[in-house]
């Protein structure tokens, strides 16, 4: 495909100016979770979690409370999505084996690399007293592998849904007759009937499984089972939006629409957190009203700003520039390496005398920043580079599924 895009708009067309057949919004779209992220990450010292972290503050703000469940709300779950809807491509043009050979490349060594050489000597020598090899092992299976994984358990989730989906692919692959459906792009109506679905299985699931209630999923990917049916969801919806070209597709009044909902729902989901942090609606878990009505809204806000961004972007960001490229090459570097960037540098103003917003937005921009510029670096160094999957590009089309190989 050459030239630019066509979008149906309602009853108008839309021409998205674009580099060939590269998704120009999408690359941002990317970057922005990434950002996202970081900033979460950099947000753990300085606000009421409720969590671990490796660094603790004096400084905190009672501001940044709504900001940790509001962004779990949708940011991952854009992220599966994201990478659902380029994973059957990369498919198509590989085949089983090569698909799978190339996420393993891509996703488990890096994975696997940092867990055994970083973090598990970590974990080991914040321990006190140290432990034995097989008590470290047995409390890090029992934490559900969380600090194994920290932030690279996105990374052992996309390679178990790459499995099923060449799995399934293969099986689906026995009836040469039967072509793949193409679905529509969602109207309201799917949309709301998605929401309904999405809040009342969430519910259940969150009946046994409390938010931040992690357990080792098939007994080796760290996993919160409260979270799993928005990224399950998702990441099917995306493979089924590749085929309709959803992304292109869909309606900018559906997307407008649903933004408007989102960004109504996470307003009141701010001022609800804010004002009553002690409500027992944000409990996160049990089978009672307030879980369910914390799933629905969680629920909503997810549809809402999955879809909206997703339209908003595509509507704001048409055209290429030379930062956009070069972040976009970096994403999948900054986003492994950007956890142990944030913790350095929280841990290096962790004695200054600051308010908790100012040294939460010295973390998240200088992490932001020193992520993507390490990554962008990564490039230079022949080894790194195939770690951090910055090795440049063959001249061809195919860099429109980076990241989600």
């Amino acid at each position: 495909m050459t030239g630019p895009s066509l979008v149906q708009d309602g009853s108008s067309t839309v021409a998205l100016p674009g580099s060939g057949d590269r998704l120009v919004f999408v690359d941002v779209l990317r970057v922005a979770v990434i950002v996202l992220v970081v900033a979460f990450h950099a947000a753990q010292p300085y606000g009421p979690t409720g969590g671990e972290w490796p660094v603790t503050d004096p400084a905190n703000s009672e501001l940044l409370r709504p900001f940790f469940p509001w962004g779990a709300a949708f940011g991952m779950g854009l992220f599966f999505l994201l990478v659902g809807y380029f994973t059957p491509r990369s498919y198509d043009k590989k085949g089983a084996r090569r698909f799978l050979k190339g996420r393993w490349m891509r996703i488990g060594v890096p994975m696997v690399l940092f867990m055994l050489v970083v973090h598990v000597p970590v974990v080991y020598l914040v321990e006190s007293p140290r432990p034995s090899l097989g008590e470290l092992v047995r409390s890090l299976y029992e934490s559900g592998w969380q600090n194994v994984y920290l932030h690279l358990w996105f990374l052992g989730h996309v390679l178990l849904y790459s499995l099923a989906y060449a799995v399934w692919r293969l099986i689906a692959g026995r009836y040469a007759d039967r072509r793949p459906r193409i679905w529509s792009p969602p109207n309201h109506a799917a949309i709301v009937g998605f929401v309904v679905v999405l809040a009342l299985v969430t519910f259940v699931v969150r009946g046994w499984y409390p938010i931040d209630d992690w357990v080792p999923l098939f007994f080796v990917v760290a996993a919160e089972p409260a979270h799993l049916p928005q990224y399950l969801s998702l990441f099917a919806l995306g493979v089924l939006a590749y085929r309709g070209d959803w992304l292109r597709q869909i309606s900018t009044r559906v997307g407008m629409v649903w933004l408007s909902v989102g960004l109504v729902a996470s307003a009141g989901y701010w001022a609800l957190l804010l004002l009553a942090p002690d409500s027992s609606i944000t409990a996160g878990g049990g089978f009672n009203w307030q879980s369910l009505v914390y799933s629905a809204w969680e629920s909503v806000i997810c549809a809402g700003m999955v879809i909206g961004l997703i339209v908003l972007f595509r509507q704001t960001f048409r055209r290429n520039n030379p930062v956009l490229v070069a972040m976009a090459a970096a994403s999948y570097a900054a986003y492994i390496i950007h956890f142990m960037i944030v913790v350095f540098l929280q841990a290096g103003i962790e004695g200054l005398d600051l308010p908790a917003l100012i040294k939460f937005g010295l973390v998240a921009i200088l992490g932001a920043c020193l992520a993507f510029g390490i990554g962008h670096m990564s490039r230079r160094v022949p080894g790194l580079r195939v770690i951090l999957g910055t090795t440049p590009a063959e001249p061809d089309r195919t860099r429109r599924e980076e990241l989600t190989r």
